[in-house]
């Protein structure tokens, strides 16, 4: 994206001035004007900005707020409202420890609409804003339809398919649970996307949860080291290949048994669904059912 600047001896009335004209020369759709960040109300400020919109007479004014600063958040927003006319409020930080309560307040005293939150740093973090998943949000409830969207972005329909087919012929390797990791990675930090699932917050320890990533990243690591033959069949491998493995990867041979029966307790309870599902279509009732 093409950024306008004339330094900071320039005033800002005349660099979104210049902004404009030169935006109009090369034919560009939409200009976006960044001003200072405030985190109180200064009266001289306010005034760069009044000045600012007279001359510019944008079509939104956005005022992009901390989430976590509370309160005093939503007396900023009112301010800014009453003397600039606020379009709408873009939340930030919303992916740190707060549920977003300041989202209800600013609505209320601005009367202005949520346009967009930010659920970290990066620009994909960047999302919509859905009020019915707020409310879920502030309530504990999780919020489904974003980690609906988020998969349905990250992870592969036909790959997805695939696996599903894997796993009822337990057929299940390797390679495919790495390919699962790297999708669901793709999706997030992990401790956010389980607390998008309904009832995840009243579990015990939900609350102060945080995945190491570099935990899996050790998982990776260790499969990395397998050959295709050991990744395709784990049952064949022995102590030097382990051993092998754990010096190719850099862990220990504890941990490479450890994943090892990891994924063969998972093959075993991927059998064991598939086993019921057919039971089901059988006409087989089991006893809780």
């Amino acid at each position: 994206m093409p950024v306008f600047s004339l330094g900071d001896q320039v005033s800002p009335v005349e660099i979104a001035k210049q902004a404009i004209e030169k935006a109009k020369e090369e034919h560009h759709d939409y200009v976006l004007i960044d001003t200072a960040g405030r985190l109180h109300v200064d009266e001289n400020l306010m005034g760069e900005l009044k000045d600012i919109k007279e001359l510019t007479k944008p079509d939104e004014i956005f005022l992009v707020v901390d989430a976590m600063t509370g309160q005093d958040a939503v007396n900023v927003a009112q301010s800014f409202n009453e003397q600039l006319g606020l379009t709408g409020v873009v939340l930030t930080k919303l992916d740190g420890d707060t549920r977003g309560g300041a989202a209800l307040s600013i609505r209320s005293v601005t009367d202005t609409p949520i346009k967009f939150v930010g659920m970290g740093e990066k620009l994909d973090a960047l999302e919509a804003f859905h009020p019915e998943r707020m409310a879920s949000r502030i309530l504990g409830m999780g919020d489904v339809l974003t980690l609906i969207e988020k998969a349905q972005a990250n992870v592969d329909e036909e790959k997805a398919k695939e696996l599903e087919k894997k796993m009822r012929t337990a057929t299940f390797t390797f390679d495919d649970f790495l390919d699962q990791l790297g999708q669901v990675r793709n999706m997030g930090p992990l401790d956010d996307i389980l607390k998008m699932i309904p009832g995840a917050n009243k579990m015990k320890g939900m609350d102060n949860l945080q995945i190491d990533e570099k935990q899996i990243g050790h998982v990776e690591a260790i499969i990395r080291s397998m050959t295709t033959h050991e990744k395709e069949h784990p049952e064949t491998m022995n102590a030097s290949r382990k051993k092998r493995i754990a010096k190719g990867s850099g862990r220990s041979i504890q941990e490479v048994n450890r994943l090892l029966k990891q994924f063969e307790e998972m093959k075993k309870m991927m059998k064991q669904v598939t086993n019921m599902q057919k039971g089901k279509k059988k006409g087989f009732k089991f006893p809780f059912m």
